[in-house]
C-alpha cells in the first residue's frame, strides 16, 4: 500500500510539474509583451523608405513609424503600461523562422501578405500596396517580364518576386540573394542583367544609389503586393491590437500623415497615394 501511495504521489507531482511547464510554453504573445514590457519587431536595414539605417546611423522608416506611433500606443492601452520597442534585422529568408522561434513578436517591413504565407503566419490589415518591376541600367533591352528569357535576373531569397519569375519566366536565369543590398551590388558589378523587386522598393533603392541617373525602373506591375505586418498564427488577441492600432490611425488621419512624411511631395520618396488605394485603406476600418 505504501508503495502504491508513493506512486500516486509521484504521478500527481509530475502532473503538476508538467502542467506548469505547459503553461509556460503556452505563453501568448500578449502575455510575453506584458511580462517583458517590450515589443520585439523584425524589420529591414536596407529597404528605404520602409526600414533602413540612415546616414546618421538611425534605424528608421515608414513601417517602423507605423509600429511606434500606431501599434505601440494601442499595446500600452491594452496592457495598461508603457511598452518599449526593440528592433531586430529580418530578411525574406529569416523573417518567418524569427517569428516561429519566438525571437521576434511582429514582422514590420516589406512583407507581402499571401495565401501560402498564411499557412505559416497571420497578417495584419494591409498598410501598403505595390507591384513588382525591374531595375536595369539605362539602355537595357529589358522592358518587362515578357522579354527576360535567357537574362540573368536577381531577386531576394524567399520573395514573392522570385516565386513568380520561376513560374512565369522559367527560361530566365534567376539568381537569388539574401537581401536587397547584395542583389543590387550584383547588378552594379554586372553579374546580373536586372534586379526585380516591388516597384516602390526599387524606387527607394534607385534614389539612394550613387549615380542614380544611370538606373531606371521598367515594366508594368507583374504582381500584386499588399504589405502586412506578420505575427504568429492563431493569436487573435494580439492581431486585434495590431489591427486596432492601424485602423485607429487610418480613421484619425494619423496613418496618412505618416505616409505623407515618407511618400509625400516633400517626403523621403515622393509616391502619391492614389484615390483608389486611399479608399481601400479606409474600407479596411471596421465599425466600432
Amino acid at each position: 500500500m505504501r508503495g502504491t501511495t508513493r506512486t500516486i504521489a509521484l504521478a500527481l507531482s509530475l502532473a503538476v510539474f508538467a502542467g506548469g511547464v505547459g503553461s509556460a510554453l503556452a505563453e501568448t504573445t500578449l502575455e510575453k509583451i506584458a511580462r517583458t514590457e517590450t515589443l520585439i519587431i523584425g524589420t529591414r536595414t536596407g529597404s528605404p523608405p520602409f526600414a533602413y539605417v540612415n546616414s546618421k546611423n538611425e534605424w528608421v522608416g515608414f513601417s517602423i513609424d507605423l509600429v511606434e506611433q500606431l501599434v505601440l500606443p494601442e499595446l500600452a492601452k491594452k496592457l495598461g503600461k508603457p511598452i518599449a520597442l526593440v528592433k531586430k534585422e529580418s530578411t525574406p529568408p529569416t523573417r518567418i523562422p524569427l517569428l516561429t522561434s519566438n525571437a521576434v513578436d511582429l514582422i514590420a517591413g516589406t512583407m507581402t501578405d499571401t495565401r501560402a504565407r498564411r499557412d505559416s503566419v497571420d497578417f495584419s490589415i494591409t498598410f501598403f500596396v505595390t507591384g513588382a518591376q525591374f531595375l536595369v541600367k539605362k539602355g537595357s533591352p529589358i522592358k518587362g517580364i515578357k522579354n527576360i528569357d535567357g537574362k540573368r535576373i536577381a531577386a531576394q531569397q524567399g520573395s514573392t518576386n522570385a516565386k513568380i519569375i520561376r513560374e512565369r519566366a522559367p527560361k530566365a536565369q534567376l539568381r537569388e540573394f539574401p537581401d536587397q543590398p547584395a542583389a543590387f551590388q550584383a547588378l552594379v558589378q554586372g553579374q546580373v542583367d536586372a534586379y526585380t523587386n516591388d516597384g516602390i522598393q526599387l524606387a527607394g533603392l534607385k534614389q539612394k544609389a550613387p549615380n542614380s541617373a544611370q538606373w531606371e525602373i521598367v515594366g508594368d506591375f507583374y504582381s500584386y503586393e499588399p504589405y502586412g505586418m506578420a505575427m504568429r498564427r492563431n493569436e487573435s488577441d494580439f492581431r486585434a491590437v495590431v489591427n486596432n492600432g492601424l485602423m485607429e490611425g487610418i480613421e484619425s488621419g494619423k496613418f496618412f500623415e505618416i505616409y505623407d512624411k515618407w511618400f509625400g511631395p516633400k517626403g523621403e520618396l515622393p509616391y502619391p497615394m492614389s484615390a483608389a488605394v486611399r479608399q481601400f485603406m479606409l474600407y479596411q476600418v471596421m465599425p466600432k
